[in-house]
C-alpha cells in the first residue's frame, strides 16, 4: 500500500485542476474504476467529495463537507467579519505536468474517462512561479513539514480496508487584489505576511495579525500540521492562489482557518487585506495499490 505521490512530491511547473459533479441518475463505479487505472501513471492526484462517497453507499470516517466558516458574536455577524465560502464538488483531479501540451492531453483523458457519469463543473489552470512563490512575491509553504514529518502530517494510518495511506485535502481558490497589495508600503506588505520578502526571514516585530503568526502550526493544541501544495493561477482578468492542504484529517486545516478569521481572539489574518477565497471544498484521496488507485474503501470488488 502506498500514497498518491503528488501529495508529497515537489510542485510541478504546470497544473490543471478539474472539478466534476455526478450526472443525474448515473452510476459512477465503472468511470471511477477506469480513472483508477490511469491516474497514478499520469501524475494525477484524485480526490472524492463527501456527496460522491455517500452516493456509493459508502462512508469514510471523518470525511465531511467543508463548513461555512464565519465570525460571529452572540450568533450575529461581526462587522467586517470574514466569511469563507464552501462550494462542494463530487470529484477533484489535480493534473500535474511540465509541458502545457502534455497537460492538455492528460486533462482530455480524464474528461473522456469520466464522461459517462460525470460533468465538468469548472477548471482552473495553475503554474509554478519562481521557486514556489505566491504572486505577491513571497515564498509559499516555507513551514511545510518534510520527509517523515510530511508523511505523518499528510497521510491517514488505519487498519481498515482501503484507508491506510489515504489523505484528506482542503482546496480553495483565492483571488488576490494585487493593485491593493502593491499600493501598500514594503513594511505593510511584510507585516501582512510576517516575513521579509527578500530574505524570507520571519519578522519578530510583525503584528499578531501577520499570517505566519496566525497559522504557526506548532502554536495550536494539538499541533496543526498540514502539507501545503498550493500554486498560483491567473486568467484574463484575475489572479491568485489555489490553496491545497493535505492532512491525515481536516482538523488542522479547520484550526488554522478559525484562527485566520478571528474566531479564537477577534484578530483577522493580514492576508484578508488583499485576498479572499471564492471556492472551497473537501476531498478524500484514496491510497495506491499495485500502481493504481485503491477504491476498495468505497467500491465493492
Amino acid at each position: 500500500m502506498s500514497y498518491q505521490s503528488g501529495i508529497i512530491d515537489e510542485i510541478p511547473s504546470l497544473a490543471r485542476y478539474q472539478y466534476f459533479n455526478l450526472k443525474d441518475e448515473s452510476n459512477p463505479k465503472l468511470a471511477l474504476q477506469n480513472l483508477a487505472d490511469i491516474a497514478v501513471e499520469n501524475n494525477i492526484v484524485v480526490g472524492f467529495g463527501e456527496t460522491l462517497i455517500s452516493s456509493l453507499d459508502s462512508e469514510i470516517s471523518n470525511m465531511r463537507k467543508m463548513p461555512e466558516f464565519e465570525t460571529k458574536n452572540n450568533g450575529k455577524n461581526v462587522a467586517g467579519a470574514i466569511d469563507i465560502p464552501t462550494t462542494p464538488n463530487d470529484l477533484w483531479c489535480w493534473i500535474r505536468g511540465e509541458d502545457r501540451g502534455d497537460l492538455l492531453h492528460k486533462a482530455r483523458l480524464v474528461r473522456n474517462t469520466l464522461a459517462s457519469a460525470f460533468e465538468v463543473d469548472h477548471v482552473t489552470d495553475a503554474f509554478k512561479y519562481d521557486k514556489s512563490r505566491d504572486l505577491t512575491g513571497y515564498e509559499d509553504g516555507t513551514e511545510n513539514p518534510t520527509d517523515e514529518d510530511a508523511l505523518e502530517a499528510a497521510l491517514l494510518k488505519s487498519n481498515q480496508t482501503g484507508l491506510n495511506d489515504s489523505s484528506f485535502v482542503a482546496v480553495q481558490q483565492w483571488v488576490h487584489d494585487l493593485d491593493t497589495f502593491e499600493a501598500m508600503t514594503t513594511l505593510q506588505q511584510d507585516h501582512s505576511i510576517g516575513r521579509d520578502r527578500i530574505s524570507n526571514e520571519e519578522l519578530d516585530d510583525a503584528p499578531e495579525s501577520a499570517h505566519v503568526k496566525r497559522t504557526e502550526q506548532e502554536g495550536f493544541e494539538p499541533e496543526a500540521f498540514v502539507v501545503r501544495r498550493s500554486m498560483p493561477w491567473a486568467n484574463e482578468t484575475e489572479e491568485g492562489l489555489v490553496f491545497v492542504a493535505f492532512g491525515k484529517s481536516f482538523d488542522a486545516f479547520e484550526a488554522q482557518m478559525r484562527r485566520m478569521i478571528g474566531i479564537d481572539d477577534g484578530i483577522i489574518d493580514g492576508l484578508f487585506s488583499f485576498t479572499r477565497p471564492i471556492t472551497g471544498g473537501y476531498f478524500w484521496c484514496p491510497p495506491v495499490i499495485n500502481g493504481k488507485l485503491d477504491l476498495s474503501a468505497i467500491i465493492d470488488a
